[in-house]
């Protein structure tokens, strides 16, 4: 993957590499003297709310499922995990497009109830009532 080309969620959803935006910034952790003056700490943007490449009926969908990420209908990725900036911005493209894929997704296929077969309910009952007789014969005889 590119960090200049369209970011591919899915087969159906590319997102053109104009609406994404990149900022740079210094990375905190490995990088000895370099980490004070390398800009490798990305942070990736992108305008899911009115973006024109997500259809309608998926911007409501992911909206909802990505609305405690998102900050004015932008969702924002920041990657710092590794020394080069090429590095960070090709992970902070990849993690978008996971996290793009994850709430585009269909939303999975409702529960049918189902109800305890005959069988079950009979296995149970027996089990209960043979376990009443063994408490039963633990019992003190009642005094008479």
């Amino acid at each position: 993957m590119d960090v200049n080309d369209e970011l591919v969620v899915s087969a159906a959803l590319v997102v053109p590499a104009g609406e994404l935006r990149e900022r740079f910034s210094r990375s905190s952790g490995p990088g000895g003297q370099g980490v004070n003056t390398a800009d490798s700490r990305v942070e990736l943007s992108f305008d899911l709310a009115r973006s024109p490449s997500i259809p309608d009926h998926l911007r409501q969908r992911m909206l909802a499922r990505l609305g405690n990420r998102l900050v004015d209908g932008v969702v924002t990725i920041a990657a710092s995990e590794y020394r080069a900036q090429l590095a960070n911005r090709a992970a902070a493209r990849e993690r978008l497009a996971a996290l793009l894929r994850q709430a585009a997704a269909p939303p999975p296929p409702s529960r049918r109830d189902t109800k305890p077969s005959r069988g079950s309910r009979e296995r149970r009952l027996t089990a209960k009532k043979q376990r009443s007789q063994t408490k039963q014969t633990r019992r003190r005889p009642p005094d008479d």
